[in-house]
């Protein structure tokens, strides 16, 4: 199963930084992405574009996950070749994530 069937993503960027929350759709689902969104889970999916500290920041009221990404946008937007290798672009590269789900 695909992240983005059960969360919406929002994102920004701010330098070398990238900021994505994961907000689930129903917030039962939330304990689901607690187990599987792990910051080296993250990390790993991000592989070749994250190349620092990936931290997740817990936030259950809102049924909502926040991860900062360090070293995640080739230097900063203003420095970085790359095309729209922005928060907004890798907020869908992470609802791309494949969730590892236990039977």
């Amino acid at each position: 199963m695909l992240l983005r069937q059960l969360a919406h993503s929002r994102a920004g960027d701010k330098g070398d930084i990238s900021n994505i929350s994961v907000i689930a759709y129903d917030r039962n689902d939330y304990a689901l992405l607690l187990r599987a969104l792990t910051p080296e889970r993250v990390r790993q999916h991000f592989a070749g574009i994250v190349h620092g500290e990936v931290t997740r920041h817990e936030l259950p009221h809102l049924g909502a996950l926040n991860f900062v990404m360090q070293r995640a946008l080739g230097g900063g937007v203003t420095r970085s070749l790359a095309l729209d290798a922005h928060g907004k672009s890798l907020s869908g590269l992470m609802l791309a994530l494949e969730l590892e789900l236990e039977d």
